[in-house]
């Protein structure tokens, strides 16, 4: 029997056309489902007749109950080496395999450095007004001599830190791992936690979402930070206090953000962060590229073909 291949999370319609799915024939019948993710009831009628199913990363939840859900279901296949929003130990339960793959480590600090450049020279307003017929509305922020703090100088800090450090920036970085042996390998000074917050005019978010990190940017982090200052967030949404971040925006505390992650994906049609004049916001598109895409497609691929002949790669957990 044809094995049923579900490819989801494709919110753009674009997964059918990135690569040549055409190696799959031979085990069985690919859909392409363009949904958003939906209550578990919903998702499992929409998923319960598939074998296979591809997700994009952390975008639908796979957790227990929606595991539970799906007998047929023999094995999950992510975009990226690690997606939170899948139970892993109960899919083993279940005797599902859950396979990854290598991801492309340019997107996310190009597009992180994007939302700096674009924030500090406020050129959304400025787009927008000669859109409308106007003319110029404001006046830019510069980056020269200024200070750019990072938390988590990780492999996408350490290459916004590259960027920064061409475009005449002094760099500095906190986080509970780092020493300061390790970010002088970098050209980058360590500081402590408080002294980045305080120092950084602009402080740009790279670190994995975990216990220790939920949150870590709170109401008295952003107090350090100086009125002038902006905060860029391409990590993930939870590691900041939303509503913490929100009143520093709206009395003027904090200058402006720059953000593509958020504590709820995709973000409320009311949320404050649609309307906010002092926020850039993009819709999670930090690994939504071109060469990411055909990079997560193409293994999910080889994946299947890993498993359909009884040899699974990548595998997860």
């Amino acid at each position: 029997m044809s094995v049923q291949i579900a490819v989801i999370d494709d919110w753009q319609n674009v997964a059918s056309g990135v690569v040549d799915w055409s190696a799959l024939e031979a085990v069985g019948k690919v859909h392409f489902l363009h949904d958003y993710p939906a209550e578990t009831a919903v998702m499992i009628e929409r998923l319960k007749g598939f074998d296979v199913i591809c997700v994009m990363r952390e975008r639908s939840t796979f957790d227990k109950a929606l595991l539970q859900g799906l007998p047929k279901l023999k094995l999950l296949v992510t975009g990226g080496m690690r997606n939170a929003a899948i139970d892993i130990p109960a899919a083993k339960a279940q005797g599902i395999t859950v396979c990854g793959t290598d991801s492309y480590k340019q997107a996310a600090p190009e597009l992180t450095w994007a939302l700096i450049m674009a924030s500090t020279r406020n050129l959304v307003a400025e787009a927008n007004s000669l859109r409308a017929g106007g003319w110029q509305v404001g006046l830019g922020g510069d980056l020269y001599g200024k200070t750019l703090g990072i938390l988590g100088l990780g492999s996408i800090g350490g290459k916004v830190a590259q960027f920064a450090q061409v475009f005449g920036m002094r760099v500095i970085a906190w986080s509970e791992n780092l020493t300061p042996e390790r970010a002088s390998e970098q050209g980058v000074t360590w500081v402590s936690k408080q002294a980045l917050f305080e120092q950084a005019d602009i402080l740009t978010i790279h670190l994995v979402l975990s216990e220790r990190s939920r949150g870590l940017v709170d109401a008295e982090a952003l107090g350090w930070m100086k009125p002038s200052a902006r905060l860029v967030n391409t990590a993930r949404g939870p590691i900041v206090d939303e509503q913490a971040l929100i009143q520093a925006l709206e009395t003027g505390r904090l200058a402006g953000a720059a953000l593509d992650v958020f504590a709820e994906e995709p973000l409320p049609e009311d949320h404050p962060f649609r309307r906010l004049p002092n926020v850039l916001a993009t819709p999670h598109v930090g690994y939504v590229s071109e060469r990411n895409y055909q990079q997560f497609y193409t293994q999910m691929i080889e994946d299947i073909l890993g498993w359909a002949n009884g040899a699974p790669i990548r595998v997860l957990g």
